[in-house]
């Protein structure tokens, strides 16, 4: 294939469908970027047998867009023990296969591209539902089967080489971006702020809870000091309003932006991530932000984030009085957003891009 030929590209698309997670966030702002491409002709697939034509409501006009007549849930049992059935079969040749989720599927001809977003699945598999128990081994499968593995950080990377023995020449770190949106924040209006019991200053959280996400070490700092205003705690889950902590369950992406912009500071406590975009987010907003020395934040952080040890409640409380009484100061906010704007989906879906070359065999 000529390097001048458009690349046909298949996308994973599953994670676009229902409450959108951080890898929903990665899928569709990647092929946004990609659809606008005129390099790259992209199709989308969802291994699901019901509501794949969700998918048409949520990506760029006039990308093709299908489910498949099989279940994921047998696909998965197949491609767990061999490389049949392989994808063309349901959505048609292609130049690469792109797996945003964890899981590649095979192919007969076309190369293939694994998304790798953290290790959480190795690191505690005891937590996955009983519908994904085959997940580790499906992941170390699909990662021998893919020619080229992306990681959001060097972080993952580097644990992605060690854990599942991809080498390193196979191996392309693409991170992740922040929407243009995120610099335009406001904080939530009188309506918002009325309809989630948002006080005039608090404490954000934002994300699913999890082993790994270190929300009881955040909720016993934030108990260990009477003087911190309310913890508000924005992911998916049962909604509560009231007390020193408000849980306000799934939110738009709208949404999110302003309570984010209104937060006094984000906190992120996790054991690990494989980015923490909210990071990010909350710099391109101007809030301080709060997380655990760990290595895929201490990557994405940079110098503009306050880090603390993973479980230590006492650094953790005395951080957060701390930013919420320092006043940043000019510089500290243009460095801020100066960071977070290095940061785009542009570069991802050029780098995105660039490991699908290689995957292809294109020079």
């Amino acid at each position: 294939m000529a390097a001048s030929q458009r690349l046909r590209v298949l996308l994973d698309g599953t994670p676009l469908l229902g409450e959108r997670t951080g890898v929903g966030r990665y899928t569709s702002s990647l092929a946004e970027e990609l659809a606008s491409r005129v390099d790259v002709d992209i199709r989308v697939v969802a291994f699901t047998l019901r509501g794949w034509r969700a998918l048409r409501s949520v990506l760029p006009h006039e990308v093709w867009a299908r489910g498949l007549p099989v279940s994921a849930r047998l696909l998965r049992r197949c491609w767990l023990r061999s490389s049949a059935p392989p994808i063309e079969l349901f959505a048609g040749f292609c130049d690469v296969v792109h797996g945003t989720n964890f899981v590649q599927a095979p192919a007969l001809r076309a190369g293939g591209v694994l998304t790798v977003h953290d290790l959480a699945f190795l690191d505690a598999p005891e937590h996955l539902p009983i519908s994904d128990a085959a997940l580790p081994q499906l992941v170390r499968r699909s990662a021998g089967r893919a020619d080229v593995v992306c990681t959001p950080t060097r972080a993952v990377a580097e644990r992605v080489a060690e854990r599942l023995g991809v080498p390193e020449d196979r191996l392309r770190v693409t991170p992740l971006g922040v929407d243009a949106a995120w610099f335009t924040a406001r904080p939530p209006g009188d309506g918002l702020r009325g309809r989630l019991a948002l006080p005039s200053t608090y404490l954000l959280f934002v994300g699913a809870d999890g082993p790994r996400k270190g929300l009881d070490v955040l909720l016993a700092a934030h108990a260990s000091r009477t003087e911190l205003p309310p913890l508000v705690i924005a992911g998916p889950g049962v909604s509560t309003v009231g007390g020193r902590v408000i849980r306000t369950g799934y939110l738009p992406d709208v949404d999110v932006r302003s309570v984010v912009a209104g937060a006094g500071a984000l906190v992120l406590p996790s054991r690990d991530e494989g980015f923490g975009l909210p990071v990010l987010e909350a710099l391109a907003c101007n809030v301080p932000v709060v997380c655990t020395d760990v290595p895929a934040l201490r990557e994405v952080a940079g110098e503009q984030a306050t880090l603390v040890p993973f479980g230590d409640t006492e650094a953790l409380a005395e951080a957060m009085v701390l930013a919420l009484d320092t006043p940043p100061s000019s510089e500290v906010l243009a460095a801020r957003r100066a960071h977070a704007a290095g940061f785009t989906w542009r570069r991802c879906a050029e780098a995105t891009v660039a490991a699908y070359r290689d995957a292809a065999g294109i020079r």
